[in-house]
């Protein structure tokens, strides 16, 4: 990961952010992973990477929702 700039607007959500944005970028990059692996006829692998989404779903999911709790705490 590149080296991130310091910003005055790098506060306790934003590592929150980071994480929820790159989570969701692996679900959906998995997917291409996938259908290589289908289409080279190598189910297992196909298998691990559908686990890889999953988790990274969930954690996106998670993320999501910590999110929007955090936000709604500090705007009252």
């Amino acid at each position: 990961m590149a080296d991130t700039p310091s910003s005055p607007l790098k506060d306790k959500n934003y590592n929150l952010v980071t994480v929820l944005q790159l989570s969701l970028e692996n679900a959906w990059q998995m997917q291409t992973y996938i259908e290589d692996a289908e289409r080279q006829g190598d189910s297992e692998l196909a298998s691990w990477f559908r686990r890889i989404q999953e988790n990274s779903q969930k954690a996106g999911e998670q993320g999501k929702q910590m999110l929007l709790q955090r936000l709604q705490k500090e705007n009252g």
